[in-house]
């Protein structure tokens, strides 16, 4: 009889042994606790870079002006009234508009612009076409391109949602003035001449009319 109670009682060591061997390798658990889910941490991850993102700079603004800038601070108050303004898609049109704006001035066709220029932009033009008219004198001219366009500030009024955003201009145009005899008296046919000018374009943010205006020119 002792053979098999010695038997058992080197059974119970050895049973004991590996469980207190398995306590110490797994250890505990004191109630429910959930299973641990390897994805869970990088979804974490994944929202928290996410709302850096969000929170970060606007590179549709910061691409333009200086971050923190009261031009920048403008242009954000401009999308949050309107949020599907672009300024990359602003700055675009404005490219188009100064080789249209500023070829109907030079050819005095300035009838087709009235839309888009203020009207006291809309009269001095108007003024300085009929002067050159009631002189004999004609402007040939021909565009050749922006060689730097630059947005050089930006303004906005949030009671009345009037944004202005001025541009920095520096085309490139050959320009010939002709007499009512038809001679030359300035510039050449050949000749690409740069010219300066700095215009500011105004609009009411949210309004149904997605037109900017001509509203100030300098040079």
């Amino acid at each position: 009889m002792q053979n098999p109670l010695l038997q058992l009682l080197v059974l119970a060591g050895i049973a004991v042994f590996l469980v207190l061997r398995l306590r110490s390798v797994l250890g505990t658990r004191d109630g429910f606790e959930r299973p641990t889910h390897s994805g869970k941490s990088k979804e974490t991850t994944s929202r928290r870079d996410f709302e850096v993102i969000e929170g970060g700079p606007d590179h549709d603004i910061t691409d333009h002006v200086a971050e923190g800038s009261d031009a920048a601070n403008a242009l954000a108050a401009m999308k949050r009234v309107e949020p599907s303004f672009s300024v990359s898609e602003f700055l675009g049109g404005a490219r188009g508009a100064y080789e249209m704006i500023l070829m109907g001035f030079e050819r005095g066709d300035i009838e087709g612009l009235k839309p888009f220029l203020a009207d006291d932009v809309f009269e001095t033009f108007s003024d300085v076409v009929e002067a050159r008219e009631a002189e004999g004198l004609t402007i040939e001219a021909n565009f050749v391109g922006v060689r730097e366009m630059t947005l050089a500030g930006a303004s906005f009024d949030p009671d009345t949602r009037e944004a202005e955003i001025t541009v920095r201009y520096v085309g490139e145009l050959t320009s010939v003035v002709k007499n009512a005899e038809g001679e030359v008296v300035e510039g050449s046919p050949t000749a690409v001449k740069r010219q300066k000018d700095i215009w500011t374009y105004a609009r009411v943010m949210g309004a149904d009319d997605p037109n900017w205006q001509l509203v100030a020119t300098d040079e």
